[in-house]
């Protein structure tokens, strides 16, 4: 097996890892901060892409449309919160799955009517549309090395805002102890809004990046929210470590094995059972991945404390 075809995938497994880490960050913050179950967390993620690909058309630039998509987002996820899912936060799982649920189908067709049913394109932006030399013989796109240098940075701008910072103090006593951060004087009810709207803004983030590479369509966010929910229980619940490392090890199983998979397969059976058995085998990986963490660790990887 060509080494470059692995160096490849295994590039394609980290992007598309950091992009499932920006989308299962504000899953994980949401659930393990509220202890709420938002299966509409995936309409964020394709209201994103809408956004950024209506801003582009209209301006023309790339910058404008992922800024654009970030700050409308974030105000729609906001408002959503204050105007429905603050409702919810008292109820049990059942009626928060169930409203939920029904997000979704009113996103889907909320965005059928303004943009219709075909798909929108969204352009890589001309100035990283080739390749880059990384190594003797291994050439890669440059918009993937801009996905992955803007994963990296957002994973540890993250780090530093939970850790090292006062908002992220709060976050933590909030996750903690409810009655007793509301006691101290932290407004919890603003805090969940604007944790929520920076969970938004996330989902804007990677749906907006993850758009040129895509299809801007409705319903894209129901597939992609299946692996959110895979990585948050593999790394922990409201754990952002957890998050990470999670996001990296099905982003990189899950291209991987799609694409190498098979040609491994083939030499060792038929061509035509490769063929059948390799992508079967692939699409069920990370759900074996996901078993044999839960069966070593029932809380994840790296459960966050309190």
């Amino acid at each position: 097996m060509d080494w470059v075809l692995v160096a490849e995938q295994a590039l394609n497994g980290l992007q598309f890892g950091l992009m499932l880490f920006l989308l299962a960050a504000g899953l994980t913050l949401v659930f393990g901060i509220m202890d709420m179950i938002n299966l509409a967390h995936g309409s964020l993620y394709m209201v994103g892409a809408y956004l950024a690909a209506a801003v582009a058309q209209a301006t023309g630039s790339f910058g404008l449309a992922v800024l654009g998509s970030l700050l409308g987002t974030a105000v729609f996820g906001m408002l959503l919160e204050m105007s429905v899912l603050r409702r919810l936060y008292a109820r049990d799982h059942l009626s928060q799955v169930l409203a939920t649920f029904a997000l979704i189908l009113i996103c889907n067709e909320g965005v059928r009517m303004i943009w219709g049913e075909q798909p929108v394109m969204l352009n890589t932006p001309a100035a990283l549309s080739g390749p880059v030399e990384l190594l003797p013989g291994l050439y890669y796109p440059a918009y993937r090395l801009l996905i992955i240098g803007v994963g990296l940075a957002v994973a540890l701008l993250l780090y530093v805002l939970v850790t090292r910072s006062r908002i992220g103090m709060w976050v933590r006593a909030g996750a903690s102890n409810r009655p007793m951060a509301t006691a101290l004087g932290v407004n919890i009810r603003w805090l969940f809004t604007a944790v929520f709207g920076f969970g938004a803004a996330l989902c804007a983030l990677a749906g907006s990046l993850l758009g040129p590479l895509l299809a801007v369509q409705v319903g894209m966010g129901e597939s992609i929210l299946i692996l959110a929910f895979v990585v948050v229980v593999i790394g922990g619940i409201g754990s952002i470590r957890g998050a990470l490392v999670g996001a990296l090890l099905v982003g990189v199983v899950d291209t991987c094995s799609r694409s190498l998979l098979p040609a491994a397969l083939r030499q060792l059976a038929s061509p035509e059972l490769a063929a059948n058995l390799g992508p079967a085998l692939a699409s069920i990986l990370i759900y074996v991945l996901m078993a044999a963490v839960l069966f070593w660790k029932p809380q994840g990887l790296f459960p966050a404390r309190g």
